[in-house]
């Protein structure tokens, strides 16, 4: 084996050692699911080949891939520096990728950035989740919620999931870049990408945009109430393309948003819709087998619906025992009053629950729900659309934050 590929191989063990059960020379290496072969050859199924062929010293095999990865994209950084690397193989021994440039210090920097790269996508070859796991983060999606996109930080993976009667089917993952900073973004202009859940607001196409958003954007609507609750500001988090003569950016090299390729942001949107595709924001994906993806699920589904039996059996105290004590000491103090005596002054109350969304919230021991609810009584009716965070207190989900929005007319209609 090769100086380089020893590195490459040693490279992997090293930084995959801390995942649990996982070696890097008994992992399975995945090229792209079934779904995706249709596109084939895409430079990022071809760079993760090139690097697989130099892990198995395959290294003339190699230089043929990363060769058609320049012939589809002559402006892939990455793949003219490990062609440089293969080159200068043939002639002396290579102690890792990038010993062929100079050492200026802004190479350096660029380096390092590119190194960070094919560290991020050597681990998407390695440690692809099996096809049987599901994503704790995503435990329901609502009718209207074709699809969700989840945003895996430390693996520098965007995931896009197809609804399928309710639960999150992976469907294709695709490279991004995230904040200088990193996650957990707290205020304007700390270069971070924020934790959370949120809404794709709108699509701004390419016409009108700077060069830096590529083909286009898609607006997301942090800070949302949680973030603003936690004392969180800033504001312009999108998730957008790069500029026309760049392919691919360093995992973390943006100003907060979440970048991707422009052909891969071309693709993502014909799945996306603004106004109804979540997106989760999270430090690392939580990869699930199906039995306690669904423990998960039905404990946060059990509880929601004990919630909406004690508000019709007009049961006040249990009702309100859903409730997080903060809350009902603190902001929900005058609602808690207000709340006892609107149940126990109704005769009958009715309220159903419909397009019910289920998610554990990124970044806290907390999980949001978000539904339709159809609110009828012998005094008023109403329909509207509401948001609970749950914190688990004492063994149980609690509700700490609730928020309600009225629908318009049309939505409102069965």
């Amino acid at each position: 084996m090769s100086s380089m590929a020893q590195w490459l191989s040693r490279f992997a063990l090293l930084f995959l050692g801390a995942l649990p059960g996982l070696a890097a020379a008994e992992a399975p290496i995945l090229l792209a699911s079934a779904d995706t072969a249709r596109y084939l050859p895409s430079p990022d199924a071809l760079i993760g080949k090139t690097i697989q062929d130099i892990r198995n010293n395959h290294l003339d095999e190699a230089l043929k891939e990363v060769n058609r990865v320049i012939s589809l994209r002559p402006d892939f950084k990455l793949a003219h520096l490990i062609k440089g690397d293969l080159l200068m193989a043939r002639v002396r021994p290579l102690s890792g990728i990038g010993t062929v440039v100079s050492h200026s210090a802004s190479s350096a920097q660029s380096l390092s950035d590119l190194r960070d790269e094919a560290r991020v996508r050597l681990l998407r070859y390695i440690d692809q989740p099996d096809p049987a796991l599901l994503p704790r983060q995503i435990l329901q999606l609502a009718p209207e919620q074709k699809y969700a996109l989840l945003a895996d930080a430390s693996r520098a993976r965007l995931y896009l999931f197809e609804n399928v009667e309710g639960e999150p089917r992976l469907k294709a993952d695709f490279y991004m870049t995230i904040g200088k900073n990193g996650t957990d973004k707290h205020s304007e202009g700390d270069l971070r990408t924020p934790m959370g859940i949120y809404q794709i607001a709108r699509e701004l196409p390419r016409k009108g945009l700077a060069d830096l958003y590529g083909v286009g954007a898609f607006p997301l609507d942090y800070p949302n109430e949680w973030d603003r609750a936690q004392g969180r500001s800033g504001h312009g988090i999108w998730l957008h393309g790069v500029p026309s003569d760049t392919y691919s950016r360093p995992p973390r090299s943006s100003e907060g948003c979440v970048v991707v390729t422009n052909p891969d942001l071309k693709e993502i949107s014909r799945w996306v819709q603004p106004g109804s595709t979540p997106v989760v924001i999270a430090d690392r994906t939580d990869w699930v087998d199906r039995e306690a993806w669904e423990k998960t699920r039905n404990d946060l589904l059990t509880r929601l619906q004990t919630w909406q039996a004690t508000w019709q059996t007009r049961e006040a105290d249990r009702f309100l025992g859903h409730y997080a004590t903060a809350f009902l000491r603190g902001e929900g103090r005058g609602w808690a009053e207000s709340k006892r005596t609107n149940i126990t002054t109704k005769a009958w109350i009715k309220v159903d629950l419909e397009d019910v969304s289920l998610f554990l919230y990124p970044g806290a021991n907390m999980a949001y729900t978000e539904f339709t609810q159809r609110y009828n009584s012998d005094r008023l009716s109403s329909v509207s659309r509401k948001r609970l965070y749950w914190r688990m207190d004492e063994g149980q989900w609690r509700i700490v934050m609730e928020k309600t929005s009225e629908l318009p007319s049309r939505l409102a209609q069965r």
